[in-house]
């Protein structure tokens, strides 16, 4: 007899070719590279390498692109030469690219899924650390490094240590306006950046259960930003639905065999977790991040935090730098606080379930700040303009850009000005991420659609009173 298995413990074991040390070599099933890839892929052209699989590896443009003018050359010499340096390397070693001319394009936690590549079961990489998306589908995913990324295209495997498996439930119901943003926050807040660090998070419970593959999609995304290596949900009928009649997913008796092997995927009922947290869906509100970590995290009616109150003198010396940074004053509430810009997008809350939501909000409303909305995908784009929530957008008075990471990184010209407030619906609120000297109050795309409204952080649920999301 052998123990009781969990999911995360069935895919792992199902990669290893051979161990060595604390250190199993795991075979790749889908490998993601982008424009920042160049330096993997010099890697291996000095030592006369070829892509070991290239039929596995899959390009994408997504993150230094320009989300403006896609029919005009990249000014930026820089970023024009990377995304041709992509273009030229996924040629030569016949790898498919979803380019800029590609009507697939998009950011590549959202393009791997819409295609079918992201599978149950599959081990996914890509040199991002939001990689973690991916496991959404009950599959292995997490982001390497340069190196490792050179690894993959020489070997189509990568060495890692295995993380301990820990489960996150979340149970009950959640209110109106909370979606999975929130109860992603919200455990962060609880735990810490550092809270689920050398784990693997399996999410679990009714909340998550009941969760659309978007919202998954978004809960698994945040789990970096806890501290896992990777983050995943056991694979359902939710999963399947989605996944029937992807370009890449199987078809015909390929599919019905697929589902029978994936449905064997869930952790069995007596296995063990290192650890498990359990949230009360129904104790989570709208969550926004008030500092520099995406665990400076409360809810929307709750007073920022004062740190003359901390007994650990290094807390109180963090909440300090962190609130002097963001421009905000001890105690004072959370909502009202006024805004410069907001921000719809990223690989977190940029797909067509996200931008209804934003756009239930702002319907025949107008924006009091400027802000910007960029689809995860150009086929997500094509949707919302199709369903007309491009009108929504532009009508509101914000921008509707094309696909692309866009204002999250601040790589490709879509940037805030020093000392700029935003609303924003990306995964991390770190200093500078969005531009020097900028602040970034994380939040989901309903609360990110309020503050463009009211032009402060606040409650997003009196605004979706009758309007639903």
């Amino acid at each position: 007899m052998t123990a009781p298995r969990t999911l995360f413990d069935k895919l792992w074991d199902a990669h290893v070719i051979t161990s060595s040390g604390d250190k199993d070599l795991l075979w790749v099933d889908r490998h993601f590279v982008h424009e920042g890839s160049h330096h993997a892929f010099g890697k291996i052209a000095q030592r006369g390498l070829p892509v070991a699989e290239p039929g596995l590896t899959f390009g994408v443009a997504d993150h230094y692109v320009p989300t403006r003018h896609r029919d005009r050359p990249i000014p930026d010499a820089d970023i024009a030469r990377m995304v041709r340096t992509l273009s030229e390397n996924t040629a030569r070693h016949g790898i498919t690219l979803f380019g800029l001319d590609d009507p697939r394009q998009g950011i590549v936690h959202v393009v791997g899924p819409e295609e079918g590549l992201t599978l149950p079961g599959t081990l996914v990489l890509c040199g991002d650390s939001h990689t973690s998306t991916h496991g959404a589908f009950g599959a292995l995913g997490f982001g390497i490094g340069a190196t490792e990324v050179a690894h993959v295209l020489a070997t189509q495997t990568v060495w890692q240590a295995r993380p301990a498996p820990m489960r996150i439930r979340v149970e009950g119901t959640l209110g109106p306006g909370v979606g999975a943003k929130d109860v992603a926050l919200a455990w962060i807040s609880r735990l810490g950046a550092d809270g689920a660090r050398g784990h693997a998070v399996e999410y679990a419970g009714s909340v998550v259960r009941g969760f659309s593959m978007e919202a998954r999609l978004t809960l698994c995304n945040l789990s970096i930003e806890g501290g896992a290596r990777m983050g995943m949900v056991a694979p359902d009928e939710t999963t399947f639905a989605y996944l029937r009649g992807r370009p890449y997913a199987p078809g015909g008796d390929a599919w019905d065999a697929a589902v029978v092997a994936w449905s064997a995927l869930p952790g069995d009922a007596d296995a063990a977790f290192a650890r498990e947290t359990v949230l009360d869906g129904a104790e989570i509100a709208p969550i926004v991040t008030w500092g520099t970590s995406p665990e400076d995290a409360l809810p929307i009616t709750a007073t920022l935090p004062d740190p003359a109150r901390e007994t650990d003198p290094a807390r109180a010396a963090r909440i300090k730098a962190a609130l002097d940074y963001m421009g905000l004053s001890a105690g004072r509430p959370l909502d009202g606080t006024p805004v410069d810009r907001v921000f719809i997008g990223s690989c977190t809350n940029a797909r067509i379930e996200d931008l209804r939501a934003a756009a239930a909000v702002l319907a025949g409303r107008k924006a009091r700040v400027p802000g910007l909305v960029s689809p995860g995908s150009s086929l997500v784009k094509a949707q919302a303009e199709q369903e007309g929530l491009d009108t929504v957008f532009r009508e509101a008075g914000l921008d509707w850009v094309a696909s692309g990471c866009s204002m999250c990184v601040g790589m490709n010209g879509d940037l805030l000005a020093p000392g700029e407030r935003c609303a924003s619906t990306t995964n991390r609120n770190f200093r500078g991420r969005q531009g020097p000297g900028a602040r970034t109050h994380l939040v989901s795309p309903v609360m990110a659609a309020a503050a463009a409204v009211t032009g402060t952080l606040t409650d997003a649920r009196p605004l979706l009173q009758g309007r639903g999301t």
